[in-house]
């Protein structure tokens, strides 16, 4: 493992990762930034009464539930909250410009992968620091904001990829989605949709972090770890995926498909399945026919871990400790089991304490395949990766891409991926 860097030493080469956390629409973010203050986070001084809040939704206004919510805790706590929402690369490179100039944010709330890059650039306090319980919150998700046996923040609500199926499609197939067990039963559901003139399944492998995003419920749930990109397990998920294009299961298009084209394809109806994840809800409502979810299935059954969206609340460093306390008391207010239903609904999030995914699944009984996705799903820089994680996904999805298009045969793309990546993170 990488000694961790102290400090602010790490803050330049940490601009140049800061990519990891785009690509992935699985978190919420819009193009343009909408501040509720005006004001940026220097303008909060050390003793007074205004905390600032940087956070990715600038698609929340100040009538918004969110805001509204932001400047209630602000008022529990006794002082003035000043939100700004940036897009989330946009808010990255803010954060670590902001900590480069000792004028960081009081609260930011990030897109999960970015902690670590954060964390490692010395920007983040851990909440052994700022005395923050996480004790609530579920091991899984917790991990995607932990490195070297500390923890940089608490999640506010995560989001996670499964499949979403057509009725009609799959009735006139014969085909039972209760039957789809594992990927055998979910190949054989294929071919009988094929067989009956419909299209099967639709995902996203573009060459990007989305595509690594989608591919790697297939790769976990092989049983391969990220560490070792060309074992017969990662090298089995691959095969998977070429497979199915080259049967006619999935469209060649899935190659240049981000998960927004790939959900506008399955859209049209002609297709089974369409792995997408809970961001799609509202629109599979609005799609004119009966669908239903299931969770991705691993290779020889049960849910395949799916990679984890969503964002952590976090702490930065200060120059006055002094105002941990009250930051403290704004993220323990934001987390709380009585805001983190409502926070969770407005984002389309499932919520990150067992306590408040039963109420979700109460009010909302189609949530039930959702909770069980993200009790399954696991971060992408868990396992310690860190900062290690981009290193490794972007030659994964390189070999995708050259697996996919026939340029390469799988166990050689994903041979030449290792090596790429153990360079990498030497």
């Amino acid at each position: 493992m990488e000694r961790r860097r102290s400090g602010r030493r790490g803050l330049g080469a940490a601009l140049v990762v800061v990519a990891v956390a785009g690509g992935a629409a699985a978190c919420s973010s819009a193009p343009s930034p909408s501040s509720s203050s005006g004001t940026d986070a220097g303008q909060a001084s050390a003793g007074g009464g205004t905390y600032t809040i940087w956070d990715p939704y600038p698609q929340f206004d100040d009538t918004s539930d969110w805001v509204k919510l932001l400047q209630s805790c602000g008022t529990q706590a006794g002082v003035t909250v000043k939100r700004t929402g940036y897009d989330t690369t946009d808010l990255t490179n803010k954060a670590l410009l902001a900590a480069q100039q000792s004028n960081s944010a009081d609260i930011l709330i990030v897109d999960n992968p970015v902690v670590s890059t954060l964390a490692e650039a010395g920007v983040l306090t851990s909440t052994d620091e700022t005395k923050i319980d996480t004790s609530a919150s579920s091991p899984n998700l917790l991990a995607a904001g932990q490195i070297g046996g500390k923890t940089y923040g608490i999640p506010i609500g995560a989001n996670t990829l499964a499949l979403y199926y057509n009725k009609d499609v799959l009735k006139k197939a014969g085909v039972a989605a209760t039957s789809v067990k594992d990927w055998a039963s979910l190949t054989a559901a294929l071919a009988k949709v094929k067989a009956a003139g419909k299209k099967g399944i639709t995902f996203s492998a573009i060459g990007t972090e989305e595509g690594s995003f989608q591919f790697l419920p297939w790769f976990w749930g092989s049983g391969a770890q990220l560490t070792k990109l060309d074992s017969p397990e990662g090298v089995s998920a691959l095969s998977l995926w070429t497979d199915w294009l080259k049967k006619g299961y999935a469209p060649n298009s899935v190659i240049n498909n981000t998960q927004t084209t790939s959900w506008q394809e399955f859209a049209t109806g002609d297709f089974a399945f369409s792995e997408n994840g809970t961001w799609q809800l509202a629109n599979a409502k609005k799609a004119g026919f009966e669908y239903g979810i299931i969770p991705i299935p691993g290779k020889d059954g049960g849910a395949a871990p799916a990679p984890t969206g969503g964002e952590f609340v976090s702490i930065p460093v200060q120059k006055d400790a002094a105002r941990y306390a009250v930051s403290q008391k704004l993220v323990t207010c934001l987390t709380s089991t009585d805001n983190s239903y409502a926070t969770d609904t407005t984002l389309s999030y499932i919520a990150p304490t067992e306590q408040v995914q039963g109420k979700q699944v109460t009010e909302n009984p189609e949530l039930k395949v959702w909770v069980e996705a993200v009790k399954a799903a696991k971060g992408r820089t868990s396992d310690d990766l860190g900062t290690k994680y981009p290193k490794i996904s972007e030659p994964m999805w390189k070999a995708m891409q050259a697996a996919l298009s026939g340029a390469q045969q799988p166990q050689e793309a994903l041979t030449a991926a290792q090596a790429a990546a153990a360079s990498a993170i030497q």
